[in-house]
């Protein structure tokens, strides 16, 4: 449906058939079974392609769908502590930690300071180092903590292997 009234027109191989009517390019497209598809509609004149134009779509979803599966999405999960967290408590959270950085994730860990807490940020940054220590096996620090208004931030990342 190329309204134009001249194209220039490239076969399905590649070569140059030249500069022609919209209506011949269209009679050439049909005597070869193909579409005509216009490339470059802004190029004086219109630049148009011979083409199987339904295989073209599959090729190209398909290529698509390919690349989906190759591509794997990097979530980044989140762990809280607290300042005053318990040994225990404190391995409890670095096995989740590292069942999250096995599977490739990367892990933002974070302590809330409350109130008389964010007097004393120092404290709260030696308990993140702490967490790491117990972790440092399986995981490398990507950002290290720092304290930002009321939150501690450390991003962990997997150890690359």
């Amino acid at each position: 449906m190329i309204k134009d009234k001249e194209v220039r027109l490239i076969s399905e191989t590649g070569e140059q058939l030249g500069i022609m009517s919209a209506e011949r390019a269209n009679e050439i497209a049909d005597e070869r079974g193909l579409d005509l598809v216009k490339i470059s509609a802004t190029s004086n004149p219109p630049v148009c392609r011979l083409m199987d134009y339904q295989k073209y779509k599959f090729e190209k979803a398909k290529k698509e769908k390919e690349s989906r599966k190759n591509q794997k999405v990097i979530e980044l999960k989140k762990i809280w502590l607290s300042m005053t967290i318990d040994t225990h408590d404190l391995e409890t959270k670095a096995k989740a930690c590292e069942k999250f950085l096995k599977t490739g994730n990367k892990v933002e860990v974070s302590i809330r300071m409350k109130g008389r807490q964010q007097a004393h940020s120092n404290l709260g940054i030696e308990v993140m180092n702490d967490f790491y220590s117990l972790i440092q096996d399986s995981a490398v620090v990507e950002r290290k903590p720092t304290a930002e208004g009321r939150n501690i931030l450390m991003i962990l990342g997997p150890l690359k292997k």
